[in-house]
This record gives C-alpha cells, sequence and structure tokens, in this order.
C-alpha cells in the first residue's frame, strides 16, 4: 500500500484530505503539532505522529510516496501578533520538509497562499504571513529547479466546511458568524466590508488537492470558487445584526483566482456558499 504524509492532518483542511486518502487506500500518516490541529479532527485507520516539521527526518522513518505540506501557520492578521510562531513553523518547517522530501525522493504538495495575488500582487507584502508564504512558495519552485525535486504548488481561496475553528484567535470567518448567530451575538465586520473573498468548500478543495497530487507539475494550481462576495454580503446572509470595526493591517481588499491549470486536470468546483448558507 503507497504511503502518504499529510502535515498538519490534524486540522480542518488536513483532516479532510486524510480522510479522502484513506478512502482511496493509501496508508496515510499524519505529522501535526496540534497548534490549531485537533485530536477530534482524527480519522479512523489513519496513524497519527504529534510533533515538529522541523522534526520530521527524526520523526518518519519510512519513505512516503508523497507529501503533502499543509502545516504552517495560516492566519493574516494575527500574524503580525504571532511572528515567532510563523517563523517557526513556516520558514524552519519548509526547509526541513523541503530536505526530508528530497532525501527520501517523495513528491511535494506544498499548500501556498493566495495572499500573494491580492491587491494586483501586492498582497503578498501587506503581512508578515502573505509574505512568508508567497517566499516559501519561491523556494519549493528552486528547490525543484537545484534538485530535480517532483513538486507541485496549490492556492486556496477561503476555505468554509465541516470542522472548521469557530471559536477563538484563530477561528475563521464562515464558522464564527454561524457561532456568533448561534449565540445571538452581534456580526462583527471589519471596515470597509467591501473586501472581496472567494469563498470555497473544503470538498472542492480536497478534490483539487487529490488531482495535483495525483497529476499535478509545478506552480500555480489555484482551487478556489469563481464566485466573489464582499464580506458585508456573506455577513447579510445570516439574517444578523451586524456591528463594523476598524480596519486591520494585513487585510487586503481582493483576490486574483486563476484555476485554469487545476480545471485542466478536471477539477471543477461543486459548492456555492450563498447556496450553502442559504440552505443551513
Amino acid at each position: 500500500m503507497e504511503k502518504v504524509l499529510v502535515t498538519g492532518g490534524a486540522g480542518f483542511i488536513g483532516s479532510h484530505l486524510c480522510e479522502r486518502l484513506h478512502s482511496l487506500n493509501y496508508d496515510v500518516y499524519s505529522l501535526d503539532n496540534y497548534f490549531t490541529g485537533k485530536k477530534s479532527n482524527h480519522i479512523h485507520g489513519v496513524t497519527y505522529i504529534e510533533g515538529s516539521t522541523k522534526e520530521i527526518s527524526k520523526l518518519i522513518n519510512f519513505k512516503p510516496s508523497f507529501v503533502y505540506h499543509l502545516g504552517e501557520y495560516s492566519r493574516v492578521e494575527q500574524s503580525f501578533d504571532d511572528i515567532d510562531k510563523l517563523w517557526n513553523f513556516n520558514k524552519d518547517g519548509i526547509f526541513a520538509v523541503l530536505q526530508f522530501c528530497r532525501e527520501n525522493n517523495s513528491k511535494i504538495i506544498y499548500a501556498g497562499s493566495s495572499t500573494k495575488f491580492g491587491d494586483r500582487g501586492l498582497g503578498r507584502y501587506q503581512s508578515p504571513y502573505a509574505w512568508c508564504k508567497a517566499t516559501n512558495s519561491e523556494l519549493v519552485k528552486n528547490y525543484g529547479a537545484w534538485f530535480n525535486l517532483n513538486f507541485a504548488i496549490v492556492y486556496f481561496y477561503n476555505v468554509y466546511g465541516p470542522r472548521e475553528i469557530s471559536k477563538g484567535k484563530y477561528a475563521t470567518l464562515i464558522a464564527l458568524f454561524k457561532e456568533k448567530v448561534k449565540n445571538n451575538h452581534k456580526l462583527t465586520v471589519v471596515s470597509p466590508g467591501t473586501q472581496k473573498r472567494n469563498f470555497t468548500h473544503v470538498e472542492d478543495i480536497i478534490k483539487g488537492l487529490i488531482m495535483v497530487g495525483g497529476k499535478g507539475i509545478g506552480d500555480n494550481y489555484g482551487i478556489g470558487s469563481p464566485e466573489a462576495y464582499c464580506v458585508l454580503e456573506i455577513a447579510k446572509f445570516f439574517n444578523s445584526p451586524i456591528i463594523m470595526i476598524p480596519e486591520r493591517p494585513g487585510n487586503r481588499m481582493d483576490a486574483k483566482i486563476d484555476t485554469s491549470k487545476t480545471e485542466a486536470l478536471g477539477w471543477k468546483p461543486k459548492w456555492s456558499i450563498k447556496d450553502y448558507l442559504i440552505s443551513k
């Protein structure tokens, strides 16, 4: 049975990926530091290893055919306060993971960040997180060229769905809004509210990831819904009171989306955020 390693496999997206890979009869392993991952996200039949990606060569004693590297710090606004975590998880981590893949002849599927495409390319400089992810993508490409490493880089767009984090500092928008509605709290929208996002269901993300893992080569595999909504529009779908809060650093206004390379592999999104929210 072919072995696959998912870093961040106990997280929101990673747990769904582990679940799908296991259903496809891969021997699936997760490496997670449980910073935002949860043991309640564990999938039966998947092997879980707790630890840092910096220590991947010490913790993983087998040669996976594929390494899906999702296990990085992934928050924009919070990265201004968490720059030490950002460097630890993302910069130290990516170097160790690339070395591991090089030594074991494993294909790396790297989860880049679509933030770098925002605001006509200026998005990559708007937060520590965006810069870190953009330069990590460049490092992955360079490793491919320098050491003939098999790689593919994917870019997610505002993922939502089951197991999304709904509470605390690292909660994401759709789950956070649902939690506030459940508790009869007002929805908070960061000013100006006109910032656009391409909200994409996790099921569509996983479908794209599997395709890119199998057939993708190189950079620029966007995985995102073509539908762009303003954050204020999304809030209004919940039919709850809304309060506006001051603009925050790193908050880009738009995101360029290009899914042509992923669609060429046969991928198409199924879900619509509007239908998802109205049906709830």
